[in-house]
């Protein structure tokens, strides 16, 4: 038994076109009918868990092609935007591309943001891509390198893509 609170439009509506001993299964039918159309949560996770295992599995065969050097870093063929999640990454990927290099204050003032925020996206942008690809699109230098120090280098492999 379920009771519910319809709006009173919606409630002459369906005492107008549906007579008074059926309504119970129109409301059941409908129901159904939309419960139908919805996934169930138990399947999407199930979904979710094979495509996330794929990617492994693709990852780790990448990086085994990469071990054994049959997939290289050819020109032309990273894109580095692939590993970026939204606007901050790829922020950051385009400021790289155009400089080659930046620091993280660097970054943060050309982002209008956080300089930890531009650290933990550099981190994860590069391990994304060490486990997709075997190798990192980007690499970070304490030494100088160019006239900058500490600074994150992405590298020319992806530079050229």
């Amino acid at each position: 038994m379920i009771s519910a609170k319809i709006p009173g439009e919606v409630y002459r509506e369906l005492s107008f076109r549906i007579p008074e001993g059926e309504r119970s299964d129109f409301i059941r039918e409908a129901i159904l009918e939309k419960l139908q159309r919805v996934p169930r949560p138990d399947k999407l996770a199930e979904l979710d868990k094979r495509i996330e295992r794929l990617e492994v599995g693709l990852a780790e065969v990448k990086r085994y092609l990469t071990e054994l050097e049959v997939l290289t870093f050819d020109k032309g063929k990273i894109d580095p935007h692939v590993f970026c999640v939204d606007d901050t990454d790829h922020g950051i990927v385009d400021h790289l591309l155009h400089y080659k290099g930046a620091t993280t204050p660097e970054l943060a003032e050309y982002l209008k943001t956080n300089r930890w925020r531009i650290l933990n996206r550099l981190r994860k942008i590069q391990r994304r891509s060490k486990m997709q690809l075997g190798k990192s699109v980007l690499e970070y230098c304490a030494a100088e390198r160019n006239g900058k120090k500490k600074t994150w280098w992405l590298i020319p492999e992806a530079a050229e893509g």
